[in-house]
């Protein structure tokens, strides 16, 4: 397995917060996040689960109207089958989206005949779709709901029908460094887009960590150098995560034809004002 080189560990740091998509919620505070990025910027657009695959479509179409390159959840427990599927792609080549992802969705029982994403993804491929892009879930630190041998078969069985990978929120550099290396290993060479946290306080990332199933990140989070050393950051940063050590973790391995880092999948949980100020700050260093 390949050997990150050490050399333009900065260049890597600049590459990867160039190379970056901000996932947004389609909640009523949506326009206002979408106004603090860049014209243009790369925008995914999740599915909530109140709120339904309706809204997502319809911010992703309001979304890439006024220019912005727009990345749809199309999370396949919130599809009722074929047909519906047919019809939100329509939707979506109407106003040139050429990239969507495809995730399970959280819902426990599926609104219709999509059990799984490998589910959708089939569908979609009978469609005979004209998207160029189609990104998958990947889990570094596995899945609170999902054995680790049922995630490595799902992923095998997901693969050929996309092109790139997103992974789920980490904080560990080298766990997803040894992730990678492992689904290359199982012969899965696609790119990945490395999900990471935003800019936000302690606390509520936290929180959201606990909620969306990441154990060991958290755990990563309060002991980087012990609880000392947590209080120490936490104080420091007056109670905000930044995402620095992250970042700077996985820079030295951008340009690796191993790994194949495409970029960076920011989790801004829809505070983007914090997080594009640090990006921009970070760029300009």
């Amino acid at each position: 397995m390949s050997v990150a080189t050490q050399h333009g560990s900065s260049d890597g740091v600049s590459q990867l917060l160039t190379s970056v998509r901000f996932e947004l919620m389609p909640f009523d505070s949506f326009e206002e996040e979408l106004s603090h990025l860049p014209e243009g910027a790369s925008v995914a657009i999740t599915t909530s689960p109140q709120l339904g695959i309706d809204r997502t479509v319809e911010k992703c179409v309001a979304a890439a109207e006024a220019g912005y390159e727009v990345i749809p959840h199309i999370a396949a427990r919130y599809i009722e089958g074929p047909d519906e599927l047919d019809e939100i792609c329509g939707r979506l080549r109407e106003v040139g989206i050429t990239d969507i992802f495809v995730p399970g969705g959280d819902k426990e029982e599926p609104v219709g005949e999509f059990e799984s994403a490998y589910d959708l993804l089939v569908a979609l491929d009978d469609l005979d779709h004209e998207f160029e892009e189609i990104g998958i879930t990947g889990y570094p630190e596995g899945h609170d709901f999902i054995s680790d041998a049922e995630l490595v078969e799902s992923m095998e069985k997901k693969a050929p029908y996309a092109t790139y990978i997103v992974t789920q929120l980490c904080y560990d550099p080298d766990t997803i460094i040894e992730w990678i290396e492992e689904i290359r290993d199982r012969g899965i060479d696609l790119p990945v887009e490395v999900g990471i946290p935003g800019v936000m306080k302690y606390e509520k990332l936290i929180g959201i960590s606990r909620k969306v199933g990441v154990g060991d990140s958290v755990k990563f989070l309060r002991k980087t150098t012990g609880i000392v050393g947590f209080i120490k950051q936490f104080i420091g940063s007056r109670g905000r995560y930044k995402p620095d050590d992250l970042v700077e973790g996985l820079a030295p391995y951008v340009g690796d034809d191993t790994y194949k880092l495409r970029g960076l999948h920011l989790y801004t949980f829809n505070q983007t004002p914090d997080l594009e100020e640090w990006r921009q700050r970070k760029l300009a260093q």
